[in-house]
């Protein structure tokens, strides 16, 4: 029945336009209506997550094609489309960007107490133009789509941060991001003089020569690479990070660093593969720097938002050892590990917005001995850290395996040297633990305060099914993504 109605009803333009709808009805009801904002903006992020859903039970597991795929006129001349579909690489980033949603609209709930109304709006319109972004085919308009994104994250940042210097961290995430994303569309401009055409699927069958498959390739990478962010581009996270409010995090850690992996996926490793085996080496090395150099560098940090922001830097430079290994196992891992760190890494700020709230800072050294006065948040807290730390049974786990035996049979130093980052990531995960939750608790700094909430325990209970479901049984995931990502090795000549 369900799978009748979907067929009828359902396509990824109505998903696109869904919160943007939400958006618009919000921006006519007055500021003092603030219950039935609150109810609209849930609702709306509701409805999307379960149009998303349809989807994925829509979804043909058997076909690499392009599924849903819906296509508009834009320019006539340049030949311009707006042109969507999803295949299994992009699928279960559209559903993750609706899960999410609902969570950080949940968080402002009662944490948000000026432009409530702004704020719902501005999630909502942010979750449109990532929707766009997974399932835009078309390159000009996957840029445009990629860059829309900056603008509310820069307001969400810039108004609702949590400190003085939140101004400053919008503006650098800001320019940082945009920068590096000019490169990208002088290269589309190039692409688009010489091919005539930006449709992803006429230039999957264009053959670009090395010299320029090279060029091309630095020029997406400069853009791709600060949004992962690999090191030395990613000084912008960590402030941009510890500025944001809680919802913030949640979406800068959950799905905005998703967008330079999956445009690595999508574009540059399809459309220039000679370019992609010549830079592999490069990527392998500061992918290794970047995971040895940034545990160690969590190790010492005194900020919670700080610690779980560079770790991850650590897991996202994980991911890339497993795109660039070029097989099927590293690739699968890859895409899985990103939507576990999805959930994990989310999870992990609002395990930190919930003491924020309570306490109104976020120095290690103000905690301790939480476990006596927060045993429901303690608990909770151990599970995230655990997977975190890719303890098998939980989802990082299945992702950063696959990666390692991906990254094994393509280079067995890379991999060992990859495998360190899963030491210190438990050395940094459990130090910080130990500092928050034992020890004594120092009433001179933390006031009296209650445990978690019926809300709170409401919103981190689909993160614990989610991650448990991933690390059980990953063949759910696995077999959607399967077909697309043996396509897309076999099409580069990888294999």
């Amino acid at each position: 029945m369900l799978q009748f109605l979907a067929s009828f009803y359902f396509n990824l333009s109505g998903l696109i336009l869904c919160p943007l709808l939400g958006s618009i009805i919000l921006s006519v009801i007055p500021d003092s209506r603030i219950r039935l904002i609150r109810g609209i903006g849930l609702c709306t992020s509701l409805i999307t997550f379960l149009y998303s859903l349809f989807l994925w039970i829509q979804f043909d597991n058997s076909t690499a094609k392009f599924q849903f795929v819906e296509t508009i006129r834009w320019l006539p001349y340049p030949n311009i489309h707006f042109y969507i579909g999803i295949d299994g690489i992009s699928l279960f980033f559209v559903v993750l960007t609706t899960f999410l949603i609902p969570i950080c609209i949940l968080v402002g709930w009662s944490s948000i107490k000026s432009y409530k109304r702004e704020y719902m709006i501005a999630f909502l319109i942010c979750e449109s133009f990532m929707i766009a972004v997974f399932c835009m085919l078309d390159l000009l308009l996957f840029y445009v789509f990629f860059e829309s994104v900056l603008i509310p994250m820069f307001i969400i940042i810039g108004v609702w941060g949590s400190r003085q210097r939140k101004i400053q961290a919008a503006y650098q995430f800001f320019l940082y991001t945009l920068l590096g994303s000019v490169f990208m569309l002088l290269a589309i401009l190039f692409i688009l003089s010489q091919t005539g055409s930006t449709d992803l699927q006429i230039l999957l069958t264009t053959e670009f020569s090395e010299r320029r498959q090279i060029l091309l390739w630095i020029a997406f990478f400069a853009s791709f690479s600060v949004k992962v962010p690999m090191v030395p581009f990613h000084i912008w996270l960590p402030e941009a990070h510890v500025e944001a409010p809680t919802a913030g995090s949640v979406i800068l850690a959950g799905i905005l660093s998703k967008l330079g992996t999956y445009g690595f996926l999508r574009f540059s490793i399809p459309m220039f593969p000679e370019a992609t085996l010549y830079f592999t080496p490069f990527i392998y090395a500061l992918s290794v720097i970047a995971i040895i150099y940034t545990s160690l560098t969590t190790i010492r940090q005194i900020d919670l938002k700080k610690i779980i922001a560079y770790s991850s830097v650590v897991h996202m430079n994980f991911v890339t050892i497993g795109m660039f290994s070029l097989n099927i196992q590293g690739i699968e891992g890859s895409i899985l590990l990103m939507l576990s760190h999805g959930l994990v890494s989310s999870a992990l700020f609002l395990c930190v917005g919930a003491l924020y709230d309570r306490h109104k800072t976020r120095l290690v050294k103000y905690y301790g001995g939480l476990v006596s006065t927060m045993p429901m948040f303690s608990t909770i807290f151990l599970f995230f850290t655990l997977a975190n730390m890719s303890l098998p049974g939980t989802s990082s786990f299945i992702g950063e395996f696959l990666i390692l035996v991906g990254a094994f049979q393509r280079n067995s130093l890379v991999a060992t040297l990859a495998a360190l980052g899963m030491i210190l990531g438990a050395a940094y995960s459990l130090w910080l633990y130990n500092r928050v939750i034992f020890g004594n608790f120092k009433p001179k700094f933390l006031q009296k305060f209650s445990d978690l909430n019926r809300r709170e325990v409401l919103i981190f209970l689909p993160f614990i099914v989610g991650i448990i479901w991933m690390g059980v049984y990953p063949e759910v995931f696995l077999k959607c993504m399967h077909t697309s990502v043996g396509n897309l090795v076999q099409h580069g000549k990888f294999d």
